[in-house]
């Protein structure tokens, strides 16, 4: 077998233990190294999941540490510069989402990474569900026919705590936006995958509850580029959080389901929904409550990427389109006017 593949996490907060988890359990892989700018906290995941190495400083791992892939687990807002870092260094990155927060951030990102020849893949977990999967598989067969609706139902609530818990929550300079930015953008992304490109979207967008920069409520009407229409709503005012559902309606029938499994499965040709294991509807109050499973698909997925030379699962290229759709609805709040993409 091929040696094993070296990670290193860069930020010790939340997401960083599903990342460790899916590394340590994963045969191909194994957690090299991490960094925070809190020795502590590194410190601690380091010995939890059995990592050699701990860093504080980014540019010094990757210039000493022999690793192959870094995941990048900083707020958002950091992104961009750990990505750079790491493609200039020869690194494959596994991002967390989003992506970025700015275009020129995406650009930036995509393009290190190309120049360099290093694989930037994405942690978008909720595409590997076995309901997303399902869902997806059925409309790309033409079970539903001609799409009519595409909507996403994103209701989590988040307390103040949570926005106190940490200095970069809920700024525009560095979470980059609220509930659709943080904790809505792993829905968006499930909605636009299973309709397709977004043409135009109008949008309302506020904080409603919390004492923060950014929106904590959202509503946007959706036009798709295949004539269907959709709505998106994202909170982290809804108490309690509520599970996130999706609704897609087409001419020959309509598939719904949320984090606990379909709640309506009819089509014209009578199919019975799937059978599959049930879930939970995790996150929707607690950012802890989130399982490794997908992450530990994603990173399968790079690992066997970079070994035959293909893009991963959710590229980076792929992992943009959310957040271009994010940012659109927050010109068309910001401006009251219909965006088009």
């Amino acid at each position: 077998m091929s040696k094993k593949m070296r990670f290193a996490i860069i930020g010790a907060g939340v997401i960083a233990p599903l990342h460790a988890r899916a590394i340590v359990s994963h045969p191909e892989a194994e957690l090299a190294a991490v960094v925070d700018a809190v020795p502590e906290k590194a410190a601690k995941i380091a010995e939890e999941f059995g990592a050699a190495h701990v860093y504080t400083d980014t540019r010094q791992m990757l210039q000493e540490c022999d690793v192959d892939v870094v995941c990048i687990c900083v707020p958002s807002g950091g992104h961009r510069d750990a990505t750079v870092a790491a493609a200039e260094a020869g690194k494959h990155v596994l991002c967390e989402k989003p992506l970025g927060i700015t275009k020129a951030d995406m650009d930036e990102m995509i393009e290190a990474c190309r120049s360099h020849g290093v694989k930037l893949a994405t942690v978008f977990q909720k595409r590997t569900t076995p309901h997303a999967l399902l869902t997806k598989k059925a409309i790309n067969e033409g079970k539903l026919g001609k799409l009519v609706l595409g909507d996403a139902y994103l209701k989590y609530y988040r307390s103040p705590e949570y926005y106190k818990s940490a200095g970069w929550r809920g700024t525009w300079a560095i979470d980059g936006g609220g509930a659709l930015m943080n904790q809505g953008v792993h829905g968006i992304d499930i909605i636009r995958w299973m309709m397709g490109e977004v043409d135009s979207v109008f949008a309302y967008t506020a904080p409603l509850i919390h004492d923060i920069e950014v929106e904590d409520t959202a509503v946007a009407v959706l036009k798709y580029k295949n004539g269907a229409f959709g709505v998106i709503q994202g909170t982290t005012s809804v108490n309690p959080g509520q599970e996130p559902r999706f609704e897609i309606h087409g001419e020959h029938g309509t598939i719904i389901y949320g984090d606990s499994g379909f709640k309506v499965w009819k089509t014209v040709d009578g199919d019975a929904a799937p059978l599959v294991s049930e879930g939970s509807a995790e996150g929707a109050d607690d950012p802890n409550a989130i399982s490794s499973d997908g992450h530990y698909i994603l990173i399968d997925d790079l690992i066997q990427a970079v070994r035959e030379d293909r893009e991963p699962l959710i590229s980076g290229e792929e992992a943009r389109k959310s957040v271009d759709l994010i940012l659109a609805i927050y010109e068309s709040s910001r401006t009251g006017k219909e965006i088009k993409l």
